[in-house]
């Protein structure tokens, strides 16, 4: 059984999409990608479209995260980019090598810790990482593999049968396997899907480690804040489309909002027509006025608003303001596509 999974992963690695050169971010050197997807799509027999032709390139030592809701293509991309999906159309070049004409080369490079599970229960903790390990013909290395369990906190159930560990425990085992041959692209589709925080924090530790080594990571989750905390780019992808690609830092500075919250100190039942402008939301049984302003913007409108406030004699007892969380640019992203097809 452990077999025929690993040899199923073989025809697992390619290369994914989204026209966009970055620099590299922990460097600040303009790079040749390691990854670069051209053109790929994917349209099944029954004429169902998955994925829209799509460009991406990936720069060496960068975490990208791709995220998008459930359907939107996200698992077919890195199924297509691995292997186990054929594209419609396009080319994927991984580390130079076409992942097609030269899918050895291209696969040694890849590492994918997938949904499913798919090992044999049967078999050791330790004999299962070992075995992937040398499907890539790598000679055994101890303390390679021990660094790894120990950094996934399996190396004290080395010994245990896979069947016999908890859920995310298989998990990591999981992801374990898929680092057993130091690989240079690590792909993690959505790897703290339904497991317990501290494997989630756990694998936030490991994915920083494995970047300061050179490692390449793209992840999907439906997590935002694994995207928010790990990632130096982010891909939204919805219907089989990216909607866009941006640098984290960027997306925020540029799509983010802020809010600003004013505790009233009497409630208020309704809005009054003179504080129209600012769109304002009454809140907490009338007691909170909630202000979202561009932080960019070259008036926020922030001072006229309290001038107003003070003018009218509607006092207040506390102001307190928030940016957006990645999160909040998420979904606004995809009610802007909805709104505009």
């Amino acid at each position: 059984m452990e077999r025929v999974a690993e040899l199923s992963s073989r025809r697992s690695h390619r290369c994914g999409s989204a026209t966009a050169f970055l620099f590299a971010p922990h460097k600040g050197k303009h790079m040749q990608p390691i990854l670069s997807v051209r053109g790929v799509s994917k349209t099944y027999a029954s004429g169902h479209h998955a994925l829209q032709p799509i460009d991406l390139d990936i720069n060496k030592g960068e975490i990208f995260a791709l995220l998008g809701p459930n359907g939107a293509g996200k698992t077919t991309l890195i199924s297509i980019i691995c292997g186990i999906v054929t594209p419609s159309t396009g080319t994927i070049t991984v580390m130079g090598h076409d992942a097609v004409r030269d899918f050895r080369a291209a696969r040694r490079v890849i590492g994918l810790v997938p949904q499913e599970l798919s090992v044999d229960m049967f078999e050791t903790v330790l004999a299962s990482v070992r075995y992937s390990r040398r499907l890539f013909g790598k000679a055994g290395h101890d303390a390679y593999i021990e660094e790894v369990l120990r950094d996934l906190s399996l190396w004290d159930k080395r010994n245990a049968r896979i069947r016999e560990l908890s859920g995310g425990m298989k998990r990591r085992v999981l992801i374990a396997k898929a680092l057993s041959h130091e690989p240079d692209v690590l792909f993690l589709d959505e790897p703290t899907a339904g497991v317990d925080v501290a494997l989630r924090r756990d694998m936030w530790k490991l994915v920083h480690k494995l970047r300061a080594k050179g490692t390449t990571i793209i992840l999907t989750t439906h997590y935002i804040e694994e995207a928010e905390e790990m990632a130096d780019r982010v891909g939204v992808i919805d219907k089989g489309r990216i909607i866009l690609i941006e640098q984290k830092t960027e997306l925020m500075k540029k799509l983010g909002k802020r809010q600003m919250l004013i505790s009233l100190q009497e409630p208020m039942a309704t809005i009054p027509a003179d504080l129209a402008e600012w769109h304002l939301a009454l809140e907490e049984d009338g007691t909170t006025l909630r202000y979202v302003f561009d932080a960019q913007a070259e008036r926020t409108g922030i001072p006229s608003l309290l001038r107003k406030l003070a003018e009218m004699g509607i006092g207040f007892k506390d102001l307190e303001t928030s940016k957006s969380s990645l999160e909040d640019i998420f979904v606004d992203l995809v009610e802007r596509k909805e709104q505009a097809a």
